[in-house]
């Protein structure tokens, strides 16, 4: 038995190496982008189980969602922890030796739409990373930790490579930590510099009135798709798939899947196992709630911790992180049913 329990987390280990590496190399944001497929695959599956008989032949009781959403979307393959946060200390790491020249308008560490290929010492960056991806959420998971156990891996993932790599942890705020203002102006860093004083995570996403409230819309959405399915993770996966438009370059492209895993989880903490003893009217407004509050953290902490830096610091990783902790707390005030599929130490 410990032989085969050794020999499972070599190869665990050897998986998260890989997927940190291949999230190097095709860049952070397709990875997560195919999360966000794998998802909806996933979670199709685990909904429509009963009408995949006769489908090619397929048996129902071999059709296991587990295998999809967890051991694929936020396994080793296409975790975020693992691939995305692979992928962006890549990224940074690329950046340091001077591999990338891209045009890229903020520094190109910040670059996580750019795929690297098969460079085999930023591949080795990526998988290293992985590995402290996988290893972060392994550890948040065995002491039930009270967040989202992903995201968090993804947010001290951040710090780390940030840290090794020499890079300043938020940078210097010279006119405000949450000033937008210098963006709006065009202000540059100093004199004979290309790169503008504040890089807003979203130059089309970062006014206050219009963050909170596409947070109250995609939180609607998000409560709606959960009360009809029971799924917290679906809408996160159309969130995230839908962010292939704004790899591929489409203007204005929101990024949404803070909103919307935060207020799917809160609906789920709500009702429980019981949709149908709830109004479906409150559970929406339950949603755009929380959706409004996951964009005020996501927005709260790009400012903070991206807008003055040199690298990526992914704001809806520490945005659900921050949501999922505060459901965690709410349940503990006896105010919620469950705290949903978050983990709880007691």
């Amino acid at each position: 038995m410990g032989e085969f329990s050794e020999l499972w987390m070599l190869g665990m280990l050897l998986a998260a190496f890989a997927g940190g590496a291949f999230g190097a190399a095709i860049g952070a944001l397709p990875a997560f982008i195919f999360t966000g497929i794998m998802v909806i695959v996933g979670e199709g599956v685990r909904i429509l189980m009963g009408d995949y008989s006769g489908l090619m032949g397929a048996d129902p009781s071999t059709l296991n969602a587990a295998a999809i959403t967890d051991s694929i979307a936020f396994g080793p393959v296409f975790g975020p922890h693992i691939s995305f946060a692979g992928g962006a200390a890549a990224a940074a790491y690329a950046a340091k030796k001077g591999y990338m020249d891209t045009g890229f308008p903020y520094h190109e560490a910040k670059n996580i739409g750019y795929a690297h290929g098969p460079k085999i010492d930023v591949l080795i960056v990526g998988g290293l990373f992985g590995i402290l991806g996988y290893w972060v959420t392994t550890l948040s998971v065995i002491f039930s930790l009270p967040w989202d156990p992903i995201a968090v891996a993804v947010v001290l993932s951040a710090f780390a490579h940030r840290i090794f790599l020499g890079y300043p942890v938020i940078g210097k705020a010279k006119k405000g930590l949450l000033n937008m203002k210098p963006f709006e102006k065009g202000e540059k860093r100093g004199k004979g510099s290309d790169r503008l004083l504040v890089e807003p995570w979203l130059g089309h996403q970062y006014k206050w009135a219009e963050v909170l409230f596409l947070g109250l819309v995609v939180g609607t959405l998000a409560a709606f798709i959960t009360y009809e399915t029971g799924s917290a993770f679906l809408p996160f996966g159309i969130s995230a798939a839908s962010l292939i438009f704004l790899n591929l370059g489409v203007e204005r492209i929101p990024v949404t899947h803070h909103m919307s895993l935060v207020a799917s989880t809160a609906v789920l903490a709500v009702a429980g196992d019981d949709f149908g003893g709830h109004s479906m009217g409150a559970l929406l407004l339950l949603g755009a709630l929380f959706g409004l509050i996951a964009a005020w953290f996501g927005e709260l902490l790009q400012r903070i911790f991206f807008a003055h830096a040199d690298t990526h610091f992914d704001p809806p990783a520490f945005a659900i992180v921050a949501g999922t902790l505060l459901i965690v707390l709410i349940y503990w005030m006896d105010i919620f049913e469950t705290s949903a599929w978050v983990p709880v130490p007691f």
